[in-house]
């Protein structure tokens, strides 16, 4: 009894919430930086593949598994310790905390990030397991692949340019935090979808070329 006490004085005292808040806001940091981290490693290594004509290395059953587990749980680490960050600033602010458009735009942004992680789960990884790479998906599928990874991509990168925006609380409507988003998605959607096509074409170049020069002539006819 005597120990519960002293936890709950403990956590009553101004110095102990600052403390845990700061290992929270740290934890929080981390799960952000891993996935960061992860997506960019991740782009950057399937482009520089495209560029070569082969995605194949990228799309590996075991790089999709390990590259989906980190990501979620980094997911949910960000969900549990984002809930305790606002637990935490609601009892020192008051109900008042929750009307912050930067905190509206930053649970916006993980909870669309949540239901793309959930399309890529159910429809996107399996099929690119199934195809071995970006390239030999079906054209309706590489585009949904395009787009729900430009999503993932854009969102943590976004979710972590606000983290980080202490200056932007309550200077700007919810409406104009998040203005520039659909057009970074749209913008990144359009540049993949074009490295991806000149990917395609190139690929079949090299496959024709190595056809020989009938199949060659064929193709460029």
């Amino acid at each position: 009894m005597e120990f519960f006490h002293l936890i709950n004085s403990l956590l009553e005292q101004d110095t102990t919430k600052e403390l845990v808040r700061l290992a929270v806001v740290y934890a929080h940091l981390i799960a952000c930086c891993v996935a960061v981290g992860l997506v960019l490693t991740s782009d950057l290594a399937m482009a520089r593949q495209l560029l070569r004509g082969d995605d194949s290395a990228h799309c590996r059953p075991s790089h999709l598994e390990s590259l989906q587990r980190t990501i979620s749980l980094a997911l949910l680490m960000l969900w549990v310790t984002g809930a305790v960050i606002i637990l935490l600033d609601m009892s020192v602010k008051g109900w008042t905390y929750l009307l912050n458009p930067k905190l509206q735009a930053k649970v916006l942004i993980v909870a669309l990030l949540t239901l793309n992680g959930m399309l890529l789960h159910q429809a996107v990884l399996p099929a690119l397991a199934r195809a071995g790479s970006l390239l030999g998906l079906p054209p309706a599928m590489r585009s949904l692949a395009l787009f729900a990874g430009t999503v993932s991509a854009v969102s943590w990168f976004y979710a972590a340019m606000l983290g980080v925006g202490r200056p932007l609380a309550w200077k700007y409507s919810l409406a104009e935090l998040m203005v520039a988003y659909p057009l970074l998605i749209l913008a990144g959607y359009v540049a993949m979808s074009l490295l991806v096509g000149w990917a395609s074409q190139r690929r079949q170049r090299i496959v024709a070329m190595a056809a020989g020069p009938d199949a060659s002539r064929q193709m460029a006819s």
